[in-house]
């Protein structure tokens, strides 16, 4: 597996966000993938990196629950 260098990437975080540190950011890549990570690791840890069709079933997954 490739590792994707996010440098530089805006990242965006839910308006649905109450402010704490328990939230998910996403960036969308110029290359039409969506990066995924949690804002507890302030741009220190690992982040999911998703094709349309996975990002597409990943939020199905999650919004199902």
């Amino acid at each position: 597996m490739k590792s994707s260098d996010l440098t530089g990437v805006t990242w965006r975080k839910s308006s649905h966000s109450n402010g704490d540190a328990n939230c998910v950011e996403v960036a969308f890549l110029d290359d039409g993938r969506v990066a995924a990570r949690d804002t507890k690791q302030h741009g220190d840890g690992p982040a999911l990196t998703f094709g349309r069709a996975g990002w597409v079933a990943f939020q199905q997954h999650v919004t199902a629950r």
